[in-house]
């Protein structure tokens, strides 16, 4: 699985801007559809919540990719 690091300027950013951002989503509401799809984990755990926060030192998993998020 290929891990990319996140960095995040704020206090937390929504799961589906986090895709998007990241290159696993081409927009944040394809990125919603694949939280809908039941595609997404976050920190090992399947996520629904569309806009959940996402913060410094969680991991999201989709499609084969991991995101490691950090602080700025």
């Amino acid at each position: 699985m290929k891990t990319t690091p996140f960095q995040l300027d704020g206090e937390y950013i929504e799961l589906c801007n986090l895709l998007k951002l990241a290159g696993i989503a081409d927009s944040g509401g394809h990125g919603k559809q694949l939280v809908a799809a039941g595609e997404v984990k976050v920190d090992g755990q399947l996520e629904s919540r569309k806009t959940a926060k996402i913060r410094a030192g969680q991991s999201v998993e989709c499609r084969g990719a991991a995101i490691c998020v950090k602080a700025a």
